[in-house]
């Protein structure tokens, strides 16, 4: 099943009522201030905050949890590769290979720091439609053909997953089997092949139909924004969090506890 970032942007909350101008650059920053992290007390403070934010949100919680199993997959194998790969001298050897706490520290590092930054990603897109999340961006100055990107990425991945959802349908009405063999390859390199010519020659005709319509590389919306002192409240509320956690981490303030624990 599709994760549909925005499916539940129409639910009423605090961040959902946040004008998306200011939702985005202020936790925006909070995302910047999580990625320069370099203590693990101070990146589970942000996770903390990073889950209120997303308890504020009202999101639900099955969606969150589908979103982030993606997400897990990929992080899960750090704790894995990184204390048996550091660099850094080894505590002990597991079946041959050297194991360092460093390493561990590190991959909970990332862990923590990737988990606390994908909530706030979730709060930022899924409590406002997107378009409107990327009109919000062009008004902050992003450069527009980053937002005109990541606005028809967003939307043709799912007309391409269609596309070749129906086209797998259809070989299967047709009686393929798939199997461990020569032709079985043959075929999935010719539905591949398909596939790519008909996105190519979908996107050669939407290009078309937008020009046909007085596209000249800017998207133009009647969204309108209005903002308010809760709104600006929020944002300061926000960036002095995130000023709190680079001050706290950077000020050494946990340094030797963490040294610590490994």
């Amino acid at each position: 099943m599709a994760l549909d970032i925005d499916r539940y942007s129409s639910i009423d909350s605090p961040i959902s009522r946040w004008d998306p101008r200011f939702k985005i650059f202020a936790l925006g920053i909070l995302i910047i201030s999580i990625a320069l992290l370099k203590t693990i007390p101070v990146a589970i403070t942000a996770l903390a905050i990073a889950a209120v934010i997303i308890g504020m949100s009202a999101l639900p919680l099955h969606f969150i949890s589908h979103g982030l199993s993606f997400i897990l997959v990929f992080l899960v194998p750090f704790f894995f590769i990184m204390p048996f790969s550091y660099p850094g001298e080894a505590a002990f050897r597991v079946l041959g290979l050297p194991f360092a706490w460093e390493g561990l520290r590190y991959a909970t590092l990332i862990f923590t720091k990737a988990l606390a930054i994908v909530l706030v990603s979730f709060s930022i897109f899924g409590s406002s439609r997107f378009d409107v999340s990327m009109i919000a961006l062009q008004k902050l100055k992003c450069p527009k053909i980053i937002v005109q990107m990541l606005l028809f990425t967003y939307r043709y991945t799912y007309v391409f997953l269609e596309e070749m959802h129906r086209m797998h349908t259809s070989m299967h009405s047709r009686g393929f089997v798939a199997g461990t063999n020569a032709q079985t390859l043959r075929i999935y390199g010719n539905f591949i092949g398909t596939l790519l010519v008909r996105s190519f020659e979908r996107t050669d005709r939407v290009y078309k139909a937008m020009l046909s319509k007085g596209y000249q590389g800017e998207l133009h919306s009647m969204v309108k924004f209005k903002s308010s002192s809760p709104d600006i409240l929020k944002g300061l509320i926000v960036i002095g969090l995130a000023l709190a956690l680079l001050l706290s981490d950077y000020g050494g303030i946990f340094t030797a506890a963490e040294q610590g624990w490994y």
